[in-house]
C-alpha cells in the first residue's frame, strides 16, 4: 500500500514527538509516586553544647517527618556561637543557653529583639567521678584543700552561673565569706563548654566540676551533689530564627517543633525544665 508524501510526513512528526517526550521523561528525577521532589533545604543550626543530645534526639524525630530538611547542628558555648553569629556566620537557627548571648545576636542586627522565645530551663549540680577521689559528701567540701575542681570559663552561660553560685554560697552561714576564694583556689582549669567539664569528670581528670542538670541524662557514672534553690541558678534557655535566614519556613518549622508537646517531651526526657509560657 503506498501513502502520500503529506502523510509520511505526519508519521515521522508524530513519532519525533513520542521520542522527544520520552527522552524528557526518562531525564527528569522522579519523587515518590512519580512526582518531582520539593527542593531540598538544609538548616544550620547553632546551639548551646548542653543541648547537643537533646537536639540529637530531636533532629532524629524532626527529619523523619520532614524527608526534604537536612539539620545541620554546631554544638559550643554561646558566647562562641554568638561571636560568630555577630561575625557574619550563615546561621538558620540560634539557640543559646542565657538571653545575654541572645542579645548579643540581636544587637548585632541578625536577630528581631521580639523573636526569642525560651524554650527550656536548666539547674546547676556539682558532680564527681564514680569513685569519688576528692571524698565529696557535700557542697563544703569543694573548698577542701588538693580538691582538683574544673568550672566553665566565664564568658559561658554555665561558668558564669557557676560563679553565682559561688557568691550566693559565700553570703550563706552554711558556707561562710571564705567559701567562693577558697574554692577558685581549687580550681585547675576553665573548660570552653559545659561539656568539656563533663567530660574531665567523667574521665577522673578531675575530682569535681559543676555542670547542669541535663548533662547527667547522659553520663550515668558520676556521682552528683545538689544545690539548693536558694543558692543555684536558673538557666533560660531562648530560641530564634535569624532574621536573614534564606530558608525562613522551614527555620521556623524546626522551632515550632521545639515548642510542642512532643518537642518539650525529648527537652524534659534529657533533664531540661519547661520553658516559659508564651
Amino acid at each position: 500500500m503506498s501513502h502520500s508524501v503529506p502523510f509520511v510526513r505526519q508519521v515521522c512528526y508524530f513519532l519525533v514527538a513520542i521520542l522527544a517526550t520520552s527522552l524528557l521523561v526518562a531525564c527528569t528525577p522522579a519523587g515518590e509516586g512519580g512526582r518531582s521532589p520539593a527542593i531540598d533545604t538544609a538548616l544550620t543550626v547553632y546551639a548551646a553544647a548542653s543541648l547537643t543530645d537533646a537536639f540529637g534526639e530531636m533532629a532524629e524525630r524532626y527529619e523523619a517527618d520532614h524527608p526534604n530538611v537536612t539539620l545541620t547542628f554546631n554544638f559550643a558555648g554561646s558566647n562562641q556561637l554568638a561571636a560568630q553569629i555577630g561575625a557574619g556566620a550563615p546561621v538558620d537557627v540560634f539557640a543559646s543557653a542565657n538571653p545575654e548571648q541572645m542579645e548579643a545576636a540581636v544587637a548585632a542586627g541578625r536577630i528581631d529583639a521580639g523573636a526569642p522565645v525560651v524554650f527550656v530551663t536548666n539547674r546547676l549540680v556539682v558532680i564527681y567521678p564514680a569513685d569519688n577521689p576528692g571524698n565529696l559528701t557535700s557542697l563544703q567540701d569543694l573548698r577542701n584543700p588538693h580538691v582538683l575542681l574544673v568550672l566553665a570559663a566565664e564568658e559561658v552561660p554555665v561558668g558564669r552561673y557557676s560563679l553565682a553560685f559561688l557568691v550566693a554560697a559565700s553570703a550563706h552561714p552554711s558556707f561562710g565569706e571564705s567559701f567562693q576564694p577558697d574554692v577558685l583556689a581549687n580550681v585547675v582549669s576553665y573548660e570552653e563548654n559545659v561539656r568539656a567539664v563533663l567530660n574531665k569528670v567523667s574521665l577522673g581528670e578531675a575530682d569535681a566540676g559543676i555542670v547542669y542538670t541535663s548533662d547527667l541524662a547522659t553520663a550515668p557514672g558520676v556521682g552528683r551533689l545538689d544545690i539548693p534553690d536558694a543558692l543555684n541558678s536558673i538557666a533560660h534557655y531562648p530560641i530564634a530564627v535569624l532574621n536573614d535566614s534564606p530558608h525562613q519556613a522551614a527555620a521556623r518549622s524546626f522551632m515550632d517543633f521545639v515548642l510542642s508537646d512532643d518537642g518539650q517531651q525529648i527537652l524534659a526526657g534529657y533533664g531540661f525544665g519547661a520553658g516559659i509560657p508564651q
